[in-house]
């Protein structure tokens, strides 16, 4: 039921995902903060509350964060375990390169609609990046991302892992080579060498 008091239905993209709660994008119905919807993954189905509603803009439209409702079972609980494989996997990979807290200029693409947004990425690895937005883009988004290692334009295929809505989103870079991902991780220690420095000498201490 939408906030004008009629039925709607309709698909949403599913993101933040937890045993009761989940983030959704794409709605097309004005909801308000304490309405009650049902939500189907599968063949499962439950009753949520809304708790926050952000209207996104395209591509996102109106972003939802939803509540299962007490005495409802989890309708995507068979899907946990696979993300929390996935994350544990991608926090991993993330160790190997030094995060460096800098200010680093990035274009993304979102596959669907191609309109690239211009944005200065934090917290840079070889592996990926932090992007502060109030609007982030909802998780499992696959995204083109292009960046510049010194006179050389690389582009190359990312996904996103983190969304916190109002803050920002955790980006992993998906396609580079390991010869691409050597060089951009030298690129960042050259830009950045104190955390080069710091990780050599956590690694000897080690």
């Amino acid at each position: 039921m939408a906030a004008d008091g009629r039925t709607f239905f309709q698909q949403a993209r599913a993101g933040n995902v937890t045993k009761d709660s989940a983030l959704l994008s794409g709605i097309e119905h004005e909801l308000k903060v304490g309405d009650t919807i049902g939500v189907q993954y599968g063949a499962n189905k439950a009753r949520c509350t809304v708790t926050w509603v952000i209207n996104a803009g395209a591509p996102q439209k109106i972003q939802v964060g939803v509540q299962l409702a007490s005495n409802q079972e989890c309708p995507w609980k068979a899907e946990l375990s696979t993300i929390g494989k996935t994350v544990s996997t991608s926090l991993q990979n993330r160790r190997r390169w030094a995060r460096h807290k800098m200010s680093f200029p990035m274009e993304l693409r979102d596959e669907r609609v191609n309109t690239p947004i211009r944005v200065n990425a934090s917290d840079v690895s070889g592996n990926g990046c932090y992007v502060e937005t109030i609007l982030p883009i909802p998780i499992g988004t696959n995204l083109k991302v292009d960046f510049w290692i010194e006179s050389e334009k690389i582009t190359t295929s990312a996904i996103v892992r983190t969304c916190d809505p109002g803050v920002g989103m955790g980006i992993e870079l998906t396609g580079l080579s390991p010869h691409d991902r050597e060089r951009f991780h030298k690129h960042l220690d050259k830009l950045d060498p104190r955390i080069s420095s710091s990780a050599e000498h956590d690694n000897a201490s080690h």
